[in-house]
């Protein structure tokens, strides 16, 4: 490490003892050279420091100038004198062996029988080079640090952006409930307070952890970066410790993305009128799929309560673990892994659009997402497709283009069906064997909406009726 005499006769640009000092009206001062050439890159005589303009040339500072020579003079015949503990003679070599300084009289001593030496100089330029090399990986390291800590970051203004959003949705809904509803409302806003607190300072310290690591990091590479800079001498007398430093620090593991940081809107939103059934249920209607915002692609639009989706602008979303990022889908945020389950959708006269479900284990990023755990029915261009990979694509006859989809999940006898909403006509059926929880999958490539219809009282008079309804 510099002392703190070295520091201050050390330039600012360069960080190396002055070359030609020349001062500023402003008082700082700069080697002649290194200031020349920040004018010509920054076309403007200022100060690198203070920025202060200068509208003439510097005058050379003969005082520091002596001084920095009389440093460098001091410095190098304290490296000059620098003599072997044992024989007080000059160190000239370094033994491979030891790793450690020696003088002549240390190298035909019984201490070094049959060692290998080298020069000093030679032995310096060797061994920084090694150095140099296990530091690279170190510096990639720090960046990916870095880079994950600027997605937390992200991540965390999301938090707060995502919970100020939801606090507000909720507000909205609960000025309709009036005084009755008053302990409803403060109950749901105390768990959304609580998820933020609790996700906020989970990923609080998150970023404090990174931001210690990349600090630790920082210091070893500034620090080792230091000893290549010093006297051969100097380095090879802290050569061992500053390989230890590296490798130590070389041993860090990598780090990840929390999974599940993000506000879970759909806990609080999800179904919310719902849940107050039993004192108002002729005022709200049950959803019984609702959208998951975090797993939504950053160019989807969804509804306040969750249940309707369609395209627009790109938004600058983080790139959580749970997100689709190549196809244009979102899914239910909530999986099933028994039972029967079913869920109605208008796609009323859009010109394209795909229903069905995903896998929790697929893949979610990449050209590949999704792909060979989704079972879904599409439409484009006018026809119906069954797709399922890795089996062949089957397209399908339907007579009358339907204007709502029901979709009936039976995870335990390993069927999912797709019927016409409207006249319970049967569209298609897959039979598979599932062996994953499986989730609600939602695909549109254009401005036209998906929306998940509402499970009310009429809706589930007439299934059950028809002898259809899967609860039944």
């Amino acid at each position: 490490m510099a002392s703190p005499l070295e520091e201050d006769l050390s330039c600012l640009v360069c960080q190396d003892i002055f070359k030609d000092p020349a001062v500023l009206s402003c008082s700082h001062s700069f080697c002649r050279e290194c200031l020349e050439n920040w004018w010509r890159e920054k076309k403007l005589r200022e100060c690198p420091v203070c920025k202060k303009r200068s509208l003439h040339d510097p005058p050379r500072n003969l005082a520091l100038k002596n001084l920095c020579e009389s440093f460098l003079l001091e410095r190098d015949q304290r490296a000059s004198e620098t003599l072997c503990s044992l024989h007080s003679e000059k160190l000239k070599l370094f033994c491979l062996d030891h790793q450690q300084l020696v003088c002549l009289v240390c190298r035909d001593s019984k201490t070094h029988n049959n060692h290998r030496f080298k020069p000093i100089d030679e032995a310096a330029q060797d061994l920084k080079e090694e150095i140099q090399k296990s530091l690279k990986p170190l510096k990639e390291k720090l960046k990916l640090f870095e880079r994950v800590k600027g997605n937390c970051d992200q991540t965390a203004e999301h938090i707060k952006v995502q919970a100020q959003e939801t606090e507000r949705k909720i507000q909205e809904q609960f000025k309709k409930f009036h005084q009755f509803l008053q302990k409803q409302e403060e109950a749901r806003i105390s768990a959304l307070k609580k998820e933020e607190k609790q996700k906020s300072q989970k990923m609080k310290k998150k970023i404090e952890s990174l931001s210690r690591e990349i600090a630790a990091l920082s210091d070893t590479v500034r620090a080792t970066e230091d000893e290549l800079r010093a006297e051969d001498v100097s380095f090879l007398q802290n050569y061992k410790a500053a390989v230890e430093r590296v490798q130590q620090r070389a041993l860090m593991k990598d780090p990840q993305l929390l999974s599940g940081a993000l506000i879970d809107e759909a806990k609080h939103l999800g179904n919310l009128a719902f849940r107050i059934w039993n004192k108002i249920k002729k005022m709200f209607s049950y959803s019984a799929v609702i959208l998951d915002p975090n797993t939504a692609h950053p160019e989807l639009i969804l509804s306040e309560d969750l249940t309707c989706v369609g395209r627009g602008e790109r938004q600058k979303l983080p790139n959580n673990p749970e997100r689709i990022d190549s196809l244009i889908s979102v899914l239910g945020s909530e999986g099933f892994d028994s039972g029967t389950h079913s869920w109605g959708v208008e796609v009323g006269d859009s010109p394209a659009w795909v229903l069905g479900v995903a896998a929790e284990s697929a893949q979610r990023k990449g050209d590949l997402a999704l792909q060979s755990t989704l079972w879904r029915l599409l439409f484009f261009k006018d026809e119906y497709t069954a797709c399922s990979l890795p089996g062949p694509n089957t397209v399908l006859s339907v007579k009358k283009k339907p204007q709502k989809i029901r979709v009936k999940l039976d995870w335990n006898r390993g069927q999912l069906s797709f019927y016409d909403a409207d006249t319970n006509t049967h569209i298609h059926t897959y039979t598979q064997t599932f062996t994953d929880k499986l989730f609600p999958y939602f695909n549109t490539s254009n401005e036209f909406p998906l929306k998940i219809l509402p499970v009310d009282n009429s809706t589930e008079s007439k299934a059950y009726s028809s002898g259809w309804w899967p609860f039944s």
